[in-house]
């Protein structure tokens, strides 16, 4: 069974409970917002990755002018 890196030495025994506790507190009804607002964070983070990218990439016009 492979481990993920992220969940360390977990299980599935112990993800599935992990996941009940959490349905138990929020709710199933809440817990689609929450995983909608997760989704549009990581996707808000890669497109400040990608524009960081895209800068550092980006050639400058003069590299000996100073400003």
């Amino acid at each position: 069974m492979t481990h993920l890196l992220l969940f360390g030495n977990l299980g599935w025994p112990e993800l599935i409970i992990i996941l009940l506790v959490i349905l138990l507190i929020f709710g199933g009804k809440k817990i689609p917002e929450l995983m909608k607002g997760m989704g549009k964070g990581v996707r808000s983070f890669k497109e400040g990755l990608n524009e960081v990218e895209k800068q550092i990439d980006q050639p400058t016009d003069n590299p000996d002018k100073k400003e």
